[in-house]
């Protein structure tokens, strides 16, 4: 058996990474018709400057980059779409409008019962740039790495 390696010419890591955002699209549409169960909260990390992201100026100036949202107990007007969802959140008690497709997400983490999914960073970026948490007019909430982690990553050269 040859040892050479063969770049597939099935986009593998596109697939499995589109299916995982749906994931989030499917809890956060379960969430939007029920609420929030129990102890589960969000943190939702994306892009704010992806195609599609529409937040205020006020937010793209304090993260010009990326930003991470929490949704737990004061969020409104969640909307969750095929490929988008919309979410009103409070930032320093000024509420805010946020429209996030899930292509822009780069974290997905429920704390309450230790899961991650984290997304891929296009191979032309050093990876994200260090940003505080949005916060939502919440207290901060530490996070620990746990064993439900899912992070693919097949290596394609692009």
């Amino acid at each position: 058996m040859s040892e050479e390696h063969f770049d597939s010419m099935i986009p593998y890591d596109d697939v499995v990474q589109e299916a995982l955002r749906a994931v989030v699209g499917r809890v956060l549409g379960d969430v939007a018709l029920n609420g929030l169960p129990g102890d589960h909260h969000f943190y939702i990390t994306f892009k704010t400057q992806a195609p599609g992201v529409a937040i205020p100026s006020h937010l793209h100036e304090r993260f010009p980059d990326e930003m991470t949202i929490v949704l737990q107990h004061k969020y409104w007007d969640l909307k969750v779409e095929s490929d988008h969802f919309e979410v009103g959140l409070s930032f320093s008690q000024i509420p805010s409008h946020l429209f996030i497709p899930y292509s822009a997400i780069t974290a997905f983490v429920d704390p309450a019962v230790d899961f991650a999914l984290q997304f891929h960073v296009d191979a032309g970026e050093s990876g994200p740039e260090p940003h505080e948490v949005a916060g939502n007019d919440e207290p901060a909430v530490m996070v620990e790495d746990g064993s439900n982690v899912v992070s693919v990553d097949f290596g394609r050269k692009k």
